[in-house]
């Protein structure tokens, strides 16, 4: 009997797979921290003999080369990748037999040109897994703006056609496994559930309850930003990743830590919001380590900057570690370490209110109030706070002088979101109030206009 298991990555919304017969296993599209695999392979008490990739990832840096170099399996990557190592070139219809398991490479372009989707069949030759990638997801499909722009209205019409052929080539009982789709930013639209057959996606995915041009409109008109560090996961992929490194950064004393912060590096503070809003460094950024900490600290991080680490244990640190090097981050300055108070030797810490949409109504009903929208343009789209000035977190630090001085507002759709632009936003000169609440509330205290005017707003309103 064949037996998947999945190896989620929350963080960036992703899963690996693996699949074993009790004594041979395959893994699919390994994250860049191998040690989760290696140790359930251990506690399978199987062998690795091929490692699988569905496509040159654009959203993390994969550990199959690595896991591939460890376990002595034969690494599997779609031909015409771009691949610049050694490999095991997978063409359309190729099979590689994994012990009591057959899987047969299937051509499924759309989300890259060489995407690969593999169905996997049992010693009797049924099939009982596909691992779809980034292109049949579970109620949608992979996006297929990431290659290039002149190439998405062409990767969308192949990307109908492969979900297409993934539905009429496979028995409908077929377990479906995307690698994507779980919050990842490689999902076209939302995906729903956490498990399908073929036979359900039939029913509901878009690719196969719409016609061609119509999907294709429809997922052309949903696209929107994705995380810029996006641009630079490909080259490394192509390239073979180095192996992983997750030790401890090297620890930092308070005035090398305050050096460095007056030298315009990154330091970045890793405790929850509240916390950081209570008391922080003069010049610190906000990033919550949590499920959205990489995507976010990855989409606005300068790419090579000095990067220094500020966490309330060396177990947060360890942590936030693992998760960078997953985006390829793998050179950290330093980290400091202990309470803040400590940390700041000395030096009086900034702070700033921490409030919620009702105390913001009735802030507005007594008189003005600058406020800023930090959500994403899709989301600006469906309603926003009547007057609010909208600057997608991504953009803030490239349009920070739009903010007017003085008291600012900033939400978004948690608070998660606007925790990180308040940190940008605090300096002297400003007064900040982070609304940590859900964007649901706004609605019931009477602030949302359900068409917003987009720009700048009312610099006073």
């Amino acid at each position: 009997m064949i037996q998947i298991e999945t190896i989620e990555t929350s963080s960036l919304g992703d899963r690996s797979y693996l699949a074993s017969d009790g004594e041979i296993a395959v893994v699919v599209d390994p994250q860049r921290d191998i040690d989760r695999v290696l140790d359930l392979v251990d506690k399978r008490g199987v062998r690795v003999t091929h490692v699988l990739e569905t496509h040159i990832h654009n959203d993390y840096v994969t550990g199959g080369l690595e896991l591939a170099q460890r376990t002595g399996a034969a690494y599997v990557v779609p031909a015409d990748s771009g691949a610049e190592f050694d490999h095991l070139p997978a063409g359309d219809g190729e099979e590689f037999q994994a012990g009591r398991m057959r899987l047969r490479a299937l051509h499924t372009p759309g989300h890259t040109h060489h995407h690969m989707s593999y169905a996997l069949e049992n010693a009797d030759g049924d099939v009982e897994a596909v691992f779809t990638g980034g292109s049949m997801l579970y109620g949608s499909t992979g996006r297929t703006d990431l290659v290039s722009p002149e190439d998405t209205v062409g990767l969308t019409h192949a990307q109908y056609h492969s979900v297409q052929r993934l539905a009429r080539e496979l028995p409908a009982e077929t377990g479906v496994f995307p690698t994507h789709g779980f919050g990842s930013f490689c999902s076209a639209t939302p995906t729903s559930g956490t498990a399908s057959t073929v036979g359900e996606q039939r029913r509901v995915n878009p690719a196969l309850t719409s016609a061609e041009q119509d999907y294709v409109d429809t997922l052309l008109a949903g696209l929107d930003a994705f995380p810029a560090y996006y641009a630079h996961m490909g080259p490394i992929n192509r390239q073979g990743p180095r192996p992983v490194d997750l030790s401890l950064p090297q620890l930092v004393d308070p005035a090398e830590l305050r050096r460095r912060i007056e030298a315009g590096e990154w330091v970045v503070d890793l405790r929850e919001r509240t916390a950081f809003a209570a008391g922080h460094l003069t010049d610190s950024l906000n990033f919550e380590l949590g499920d959205n900490f990489v995507t976010y600290l990855g989409w606005l991080y300068r790419w090579g900057a000095p990067l220094t680490l500020i966490g309330e244990s060396e177990e947060q640190v360890a942590e936030a570690r693992r998760q960078l090097v997953r985006i390829g981050i793998d050179e950290l300055a330093g980290a400091a370490v202990g309470n803040i108070e400590t940390l700041a030797h000395g030096a009086q810490l900034r702070s700033y209110e921490v409030s919620d949409f009702a105390s913001l109504a009735e802030a507005v009903r007594q008189g003005p109030v600058q406020v800023l929208d930090a959500r994403r343009d899709d989301e600006r789209a469906q309603g926003g706070v009547r007057d609010s000035q909208h600057i997608p977190l991504h953009e803030l630090n490239d349009r920070i002088g739009e903010v007017p001085e003085g008291e600012v507002w900033v939400y978004c759709g948690s608070g998660y979101r606007a925790s990180i632009a308040a940190s940008v936003l605090d300096r002297p000169g400003r007064q900040v109030v982070l609304i940590n609440d859900s964007y649901g509330a706004a609605a019931e205290a009477g602030l949302e206009d359900e068409r917003p005017t987009e720009g700048a707003g009312s610099p006073t309103a």
